[in-house]
């Protein structure tokens, strides 16, 4: 085993005792006025908005196989996660940039930040899994990527249950839906608006908001793609 083989070890070690180390004290507390604030809210509203972020995911999801960077089974590793980074930092930027032009804009361009924020995401999601050699046609490995996604913005006791779930994926999938409409997609936009609504509240304020919203996107956005390696480290490394 070369030396790149024992670091990345030793980083996926520490990332999966950061996922599963259980909630802190305002963890719990957050997650649970969250919690109440949902159940006091109609169902008809969670219908809606809902059915708003499966249709732009599925938009998303079905768009951004369209050009993918080309997998490359001759290069190591080292070399393979390189490319990665490279493209990780190059969302970071483009999310940063974005943020900071809605946020500049108060609440109304605030607004128009969630379904161009929510693409840069996803197809960051293709890209590095291209990369990686996932199989982008096959539709279980879309459904690998919400779980991604899910694993990323959501409560600390979420991703206790998630990280199994990932770990274990080769048992797992064959239980997966074949069709996109059987996802869970309540408990996916109720995971994703706790999380954004608790780290993106200040974009909307006038003045504070442009530097807010480039902060929020880029560590939000970094924090997607370091997982995003880990999870693919998870299937690749024995």
């Amino acid at each position: 085993m070369d030396a790149y083989s024992h670091y990345v070890r030793a980083e996926l070690n520490l990332w999966l005792f950061q996922m599963k180390r259980p909630p802190g004290i305002m963890n719990r507390m957050t997650r649970g006025v969250q919690k109440k604030i949902n159940d006091l809210l109609p169902d008809k509203l969670h219908q809606v908005v809902t059915l708003a972020i499966e249709n732009m995911v599925k938009g998303v999801m079905t768009g951004s196989g369209w050009v993918l960077p080309k997998w490359d089974e001759t290069l190591s590793l080292k070399a393979r996660e390189m490319k990665v980074r490279q493209r990780i930092k190059w969302y970071k930027n483009t999310a940063s940039a974005e943020g900071a032009l809605t946020g500049a804009g108060g609440i109304l361009l605030g607004f128009a930040d969630f379904p161009a924020f929510l693409t840069i995401k996803m197809k960051m999601l293709f890209d590095l899994a291209a990369l990686y050699g996932a199989d982008l046609k096959n539709k279980k490995e879309r459904l690998f990527l919400l779980f991604i996604f899910q694993l990323t913005f959501s409560s600390q006791q979420r991703k206790n249950d998630l990280i199994g779930l990932i770990e274990d994926w080769q048992n797992y999938e064959p239980d997966l839906p074949n069709h996109l409409e059987d996802f869970d997609w309540k408990t996916f936009q109720l995971d994703y608006r706790d999380y954004i609504d608790l780290a993106k509240l200040a974009q909307l304020v006038p003045v504070i908001g442009a530097g807010v919203g480039a902060l929020a996107n880029y560590k939000l956005t970094e924090q997607l793609g370091k997982n995003a390696m880990n999870c693919y480290r998870l299937r690749q490394i024995k």
